[in-house]
């Protein structure tokens, strides 16, 4: 058992550094959650308003980050933003702002449904009130869309989570590329570590990932 394959994730500091490696997909992920709900959610009101000029931006903003496959996306943002605008952040902030952008993207489509799908008679009561159009999607509109789009919210969440995994190929340290080091590093003395070190990278996406999913299913049958 001296050279069992299990034996990889423990050898020197290789467990340490794949939480290392998890911790940074983590803070990466939720991070960019953070910011791309934010500014999506300001996207999706906006989307909502008369003016068809900036309904056609939005959408089309929208329709870049679905058409673009994500590597694409992590490969503008890495290596050709940097020379247009000179740009000198690190890759982790780098990954941050392209999964910003593609969340803000997707966020704003949900959050424009979830507000067409409120009842028109909330909105007209709100009026009726004299609220303001501020304040009708502050107090009436935004707080009730939200119980809608939370499993969508939820759903998305895990997507980033998982798409972290592309971060090897801009070379952030997150789980998959410590993953690959290690196992390279210990080819020799652990032939079959390739499997445990892939194996315990999938629990860990499993721990992250199951909950949320779970969650959002319950929300869902919740709501029917």
């Amino acid at each position: 058992m001296a050279h069992s394959g299990i034996n990889i994730l423990f050898a020197g500091n290789n467990f340490g550094r794949l939480m290392a490696g998890l911790w940074n997909s983590i803070w990466i992920a939720a991070v960019s959650l953070v910011i791309g709900l934010i500014v999506g959610t300001i996207f999706g009101v906006l989307r909502t308003s008369n003016s068809k000029i900036l309904r056609l931006i939005l959408r089309l903003y929208l329709e870049f980050f679905r058409i673009v496959p994500t590597v694409v996306l992590l490969y503008l943002v890495y290596y050709i933003l940097p020379e247009l605008f000179h740009i000198n952040w690190s890759a982790s902030w780098m990954a941050v702002l392209a999964f910003a952008m593609w969340v803000a993207a997707e966020f704003s489509d949900i959050v424009r449904g979830a507000l067409q799908s409120v009842p028109e008679s909330q909105r007209e009561a709100g009026l009726a009130l004299g609220l303001s159009k501020v304040q009708l999607f502050r107090y009436v509109l935004i707080p009730q869309a939200f119980k809608l789009e939370l499993p969508a919210m939820i759903n998305l969440a895990t997507r980033v989570i998982k798409t972290t995994s592309l971060l090897l190929i801009i070379s952030v340290m997150e789980v998959i590329n410590v993953g690959q080091q290690i196992i390279e590093a210990n080819n020799q003395q652990y032939p079959t570590g390739v499997f445990w070190v892939y194996g315990f990278i999938f629990i860990l996406y499993f721990v992250l990932d199951y909950p949320l999913s779970a969650w959002a299913k319950s929300i869902t049958n919740k709501q029917k």
